[in-house]
Protein backbone atom coordinates (compact mmCIF):
# COMPACT_ATOMS: atom_id res chain seq x y z
CA UNK A 1 0.00 0.00 0.00
CA UNK A 2 2.65 2.50 0.90
CA UNK A 3 4.67 1.68 -2.13
CA UNK A 4 1.05 2.01 -4.25
CA UNK A 5 0.44 5.46 -2.20
CA UNK A 6 4.15 6.68 -3.81
CA UNK A 7 3.56 6.14 -7.06
CA UNK A 8 -0.04 7.73 -6.93
CA UNK A 9 2.19 11.21 -6.64
CA UNK A 10 4.14 10.26 -9.25
CA UNK A 11 6.25 7.85 -11.47
CA UNK A 12 9.05 6.56 -9.56
CA UNK A 13 12.56 4.06 -10.09
CA UNK A 14 13.03 1.58 -7.43
CA UNK A 15 16.13 3.41 -5.74
CA UNK A 16 13.84 6.83 -5.65
CA UNK A 17 10.79 4.61 -3.94
CA UNK A 18 13.07 2.76 -1.13
CA UNK A 19 14.87 6.43 -1.27
CA UNK A 20 10.93 8.16 0.02
CA UNK A 21 9.68 5.53 2.19
CA UNK A 22 12.96 4.97 4.16
CA UNK A 23 12.13 8.27 5.12
CA UNK A 24 9.62 6.82 7.59
CA UNK A 25 9.95 3.32 7.60
CA UNK A 26 12.81 0.19 7.62
CA UNK A 27 13.05 -0.30 4.03
CA UNK A 28 15.99 -1.87 1.48
CA UNK A 29 16.44 -2.26 -1.90
CA UNK A 30 16.60 -5.79 -1.24
CA UNK A 31 12.95 -5.76 -0.20
CA UNK A 32 11.70 -3.47 -2.62
CA UNK A 33 12.53 -5.46 -6.30
CA UNK A 34 10.53 -8.34 -5.57
CA UNK A 35 7.76 -6.30 -4.29
CA UNK A 36 7.79 -4.35 -7.82
CA UNK A 37 7.96 -7.55 -9.62
CA UNK A 38 4.73 -8.75 -7.59
CA UNK A 39 3.05 -5.44 -8.21
CA UNK A 40 3.90 -5.59 -12.16
CA UNK A 41 2.11 -8.83 -12.09
CA UNK A 42 -0.97 -7.97 -10.53
CA UNK A 43 -0.84 -5.44 -13.11
CA UNK A 44 -1.06 -2.59 -10.09
CA UNK A 45 2.19 -1.09 -11.75
CA UNK A 46 3.36 -0.28 -15.62
CA UNK A 47 7.35 0.08 -16.29
CA UNK A 48 9.26 2.27 -18.89
CA UNK A 49 12.79 2.81 -19.38
CA UNK A 50 14.35 6.70 -18.97
CA UNK A 51 17.92 7.18 -19.82
CA UNK A 52 19.90 8.43 -17.44
CA UNK A 53 22.85 10.87 -17.81
CA UNK A 54 24.62 8.25 -14.39
CA UNK A 55 24.62 4.95 -15.86
CA UNK A 56 22.03 2.27 -17.32
CA UNK A 57 18.45 3.75 -18.51
CA UNK A 58 16.34 3.81 -15.35
CA UNK A 59 12.97 1.29 -14.79
CA UNK A 60 10.49 3.77 -14.35
CA UNK A 61 6.90 2.52 -12.54
CA UNK A 62 4.08 3.98 -12.83
CA UNK A 63 0.75 3.56 -11.47
CA UNK A 64 -2.17 1.58 -13.29
CA UNK A 65 -5.81 2.49 -13.20
CA UNK A 66 -5.99 -1.10 -11.56
CA UNK A 67 -3.31 -0.03 -9.43
CA UNK A 68 -4.88 3.16 -8.73
CA UNK A 69 -8.30 1.27 -7.50
CA UNK A 70 -6.42 -1.13 -5.33
CA UNK A 71 -4.71 1.64 -3.54
CA UNK A 72 -8.11 2.97 -2.81
CA UNK A 73 -9.93 -0.17 -1.76
CA UNK A 74 -6.48 -0.28 0.90
CA UNK A 75 -6.61 2.85 2.34
CA UNK A 76 -10.47 2.13 2.83
CA UNK A 77 -9.26 -1.30 4.46
CA UNK A 78 -6.40 0.46 6.84
CA UNK A 79 -8.80 2.96 7.90
CA UNK A 80 -11.32 0.60 9.22
CA UNK A 81 -8.86 -1.52 10.85
CA UNK A 82 -7.59 1.51 12.91
CA UNK A 83 -10.44 2.29 13.87
CA UNK A 84 -11.07 -1.59 14.77
CA UNK A 85 -7.88 -1.45 16.95
CA UNK A 86 -8.48 1.75 18.18
CA UNK A 87 -11.97 0.30 19.75
CA UNK A 88 -10.38 -2.56 21.22
CA UNK A 89 -7.55 -0.15 23.00
CA UNK A 90 -10.41 2.15 24.16
CA UNK A 91 -12.16 -0.71 25.82
CA UNK A 92 -9.04 -2.24 27.63
CA UNK A 93 -8.03 1.87 28.40
CA UNK A 94 -4.92 1.42 26.92
CA UNK A 95 -5.60 3.91 24.47
CA UNK A 96 -4.25 7.48 24.34
CA UNK A 97 -5.23 10.94 23.67
CA UNK A 98 -3.25 12.72 19.95
CA UNK A 99 -0.22 13.26 21.29
CA UNK A 100 -0.59 12.28 24.98
CA UNK A 101 2.49 9.54 26.47
CA UNK A 102 2.62 7.37 28.90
Amino acid sequence: MCVLAVLAHGDSYAYELVSTLSQTMEISEGTIYPLMRRLQAESWVSTYLVESSSGPPRKYYSLTALGRRSLLEMEIEWAEFVIEVNGVLALAGTGQKAGEQK
